[in-house]
């Protein structure tokens, strides 16, 4: 059967506020997902979440309990299997914390298929890691190892299954994995690699159509796009990073793949504190389209005057 995906506004949504991370296993409550929520409501129907664990559990709790018009693409956040020596900022483990790590991933992609299960009206499809295979990832998976992760999954759930990974790989490392997914899941990061904003939405595309000529006829999704408003240089032109530009990028990005009838999950919806670095102005921590405490960013103004009213 053809596949059909859900269409509308869509969104990458991770809620952890300051002082809330998921390394230290401090989530957001039910109230400030509720909080949240009632924000992204306004303008997107479509959720990327990134992992099963408590943070994840609650959004589709309340999404169920309070009737919200949401569906969600459920992910399972796997960690290293294997040691990864090119990781710029460092990937080796020990021979016992790779078997920690295994071992957690097969309890990470249970809890995928019980929640998958558990919630099959909001959970659209399931996507079976995250940057897991890039050269430069801290959290690599082997290929192989990750068929067999998409294998148990398939044979377990209803929905869609895919994986979520920067299209260089696409092109040439996940050849093997592509034929166990039901759609390719790509990210696309001009700013990242330097691009200026007039030639992002074009770089953009390009990424897109590198991969669609590898693998035609299969159907892709953009599950990360977005733009850094602060930046201390680290990876990219600091001048760049700023809201005007993001607020540029995110309408082109989204006129171009609603022509297209895209897919597109922007990145994302808030910014957050515990990713990165310390450095206050560490990019991790800025891609929000709306700052840490739920203000608005430029790009956002005019769709919640409100809430700008408010700060």
């Amino acid at each position: 059967m053809p596949l059909t995906l859900p269409t509308g506004n869509a969104i990458c949504y991770s809620g952890y506020r300051d002082g809330q991370s998921p390394g230290d296993k401090i989530y957001p409550s039910l109230d400030e997902i509720r909080e949240d929520l009632a924000i992204l409501r306004r303008h997107w129907t479509l959720l990327r979440l990134y992992d099963c664990s408590p943070h994840a559990e609650r959004v589709l709790q309340v999404i169920e309990e309070d009737g919200l018009p949401f569906q969600v693409m459920l992910g399972a956040y796997l960690g290293a299997e294997v040691s990864n020596p090119g990781c710029p900022w460092g990937a080796d483990f020990t021979d016992a914390e790779l078997a920690a790590s295994r071992a957690e991933n097969q309890a990470e992609v249970g809890r995928l298929i019980t929640l998958a299960n558990r919630y099959p009206g909001i959970v659209f499809s399931v996507a079976v890691g995250n940057e897991a295979t890039v050269d430069w990832t801290d959290h690599l998976v082997p290929v192989p190892s990750m068929i067999a992760h998409v294998r148990r999954v398939k044979a377990a759930v209803r929905q869609p299954v895919t994986f979520c990974e920067n299209y260089v790989p696409w092109q040439d490392k996940l050849r093997p994995l592509v034929p166990e997914l039901d759609f390719i899941s790509v990210h696309t990061y001009p700013l990242w690699e330097y691009k200026p904003i007039g030639e992002a939405l074009a770089y953009t595309q390009a990424n897109i159509a590198s991969v669609a000529r590898c693998h035609p006829g299969k159907p892709i999704v953009i599950t990360e796009a977005g733009w850094c408003t602060h930046s201390n240089g680290r990876g990219m032109h600091a001048a760049h990073a700023v809201q005007p530009l993001q607020a540029t990028y995110i309408a082109e990005l989204t006129a171009w793949t609603r022509a297209e009838g895209l897919l597109c999950f922007v990145f994302e919806a808030f910014d957050e504190a515990w990713k990165g670095s310390p450095d206050p102005l560490e990019p991790e921590k800025h891609w929000g389209l709306f700052t840490a405490d739920r203000q608005p960013k430029l790009a956002m103004r005019p769709l919640y005057p409100d809430l700008v009213a408010q700060a």
